[in-house]
């Protein structure tokens, strides 16, 4: 019963609340990486993580067969998370007060980490059409010309699941190299792009992408172990290598030797796993497109490209919301229809009035939270 798991899912709400926001996955894990748990369970091998380069191989034999990316084991290094591999990376580069680029709506944490770096958010917001996503490279350039030092790129998009194209990542590299700003591109959710698109690791875009970029990857999201703590930082240049170089040891002990076993496993030995995933996500999205299609209310959805997150378009009903001085749409759900949602604001002002909700589940509990979000919408 997944109500007896002890993740911070399941725990960080009351029982009758379904809980819908949070980036995990409800899915058995794949048994290659439960497998290695299990033997390392079994040898009493629970000490710290040192020398790894199981991890460093796997994934770049994964990168080379799934995205066509050559890279060299030894240019791929281990920290304990996506987050904490970009805070240390910028704490190299960045002094306090620095101007660091996001487009949102964007990962809420960009903001959290900037804030850890004393740095100030430049904000270059994504452009919509049809609740289609791109990225805008007039506002990109401008804010790059007004002293921007660090560009915190998410790519597939969190929460509007966008991949942006090859070239527009060369396009954005160009201007990188012109204004000497650093690319730092958060690619968690690489793995979970659906057929429709086909994924550019950004250091993979083109020659000065290499030399203007590093990147960050984890088997966290994609394999839905994320509590295991282990991410890898990606450098293929000669300048980008002597900043990560310049990491302190404890970015790579800190992480977990069970999180780089089981990465290992992971990429080496779950790929299948990882494609009838995708194959179930993509039913899924597409459920949750058909339920919200029969509601009686006005709520915009379109597929994304890429990861487990449906970004629903409540703005209307929001506006009603405000207009009459009541909650706002996120605290109406909770309240009337007792289900959590990730609220659009957390992701930047253009998220106002947006939901974010994880359909990596059950076709029954994404039944069940459409059918709560309709209880709430009609106690209005």
């Amino acid at each position: 019963m997944l109500q007896n798991r002890k993740s911070e899912k399941w725990r960080a709400f009351d029982p009758q609340i379904l809980p819908m926001p949070f980036a995990v996955m409800d899915y058995d894990l794949a048994q290659p990486i439960k497998a290695a748990l299990v033997d390392l369970i079994n040898t009493s091998d629970a000490g710290y993580l040192g020398k790894f380069p199981e991890l460093g191989e796997s994934l770049a034999h994964f990168a080379q067969r799934r995205w066509g990316w050559a890279v060299e084991p030894a240019d791929i290094k281990i920290c304990t998370d996506v987050g904490v591999g970009v805070i240390e990376v910028c704490r190299q580069v960045v002094s306090a007060g620095d101007l660091i680029m996001i487009n949102t709506p964007v990962y809420y944490n960009f903001f959290n980490w900037i804030k850890e770096l004393k740095c100030e958010v430049y904000d270059a917001p994504l452009i919509e059409t049809d609740l289609k996503y791109s990225l805008d490279f007039s506002e990109i350039e401008k804010g790059y010309a007004s002293g921007v030092k660090v560009h915190f790129l998410c790519n597939p998009h969190n929460p509007v699941g966008a991949v942006f194209s090859k070239d527009d990542l060369a396009k954005l590299a160009e201007l990188a190299m012109k204004y000497d700003v650093l690319i730092t591109s958060d690619e968690i959710h690489a793995p979970l792009v659906y057929k429709e698109k086909s994924f550019t690791p950004f250091l993979n875009a083109s020659s000065v992408a290499k030399q203007v970029g590093i990147a960050f990857l984890s088997a966290t999201k994609s394999w839905n172990i994320a509590g295991l703590k282990c991410a890898q930082i990606i450098a293929v240049d000669p300048k980008t290598r002597s900043i990560v170089n310049k990491l302190p040891a404890a970015v790579h002990s800190r992480a977990s030797l069970f999180g780089a076993v089981a990465s290992t496993a992971a990429y080496r030995d779950s790929v299948d796993w990882l494609d009838s995933v995708i194959a179930e996500l993509d039913k899924s999205r597409l459920h949750l497109q058909v339920l919200l299609s029969k509601l009686n209310f006005s709520i915009g959805y379109c597929l994304p490209d890429a990861g487990y997150f449906g970004w629903l378009d409540l703005r209307g009903i929001n506006s009603q919301l405000q207009k009459n001085n009541q909650t706002e749409i996120s605290e109406l759900l909770l309240s009337r229809g007792e289900i959590a949602v990730a609220p659009g604001h957390f992701y930047g002002p253009l998220g106002s009035g947006f939901i974010r909700i994880n359909y990596a589940t059950s076709f029954e509990i994404i039944e069940d939270a459409v059918s709560r979000i309709e209880i709430a919408l009609k106690s209005i």
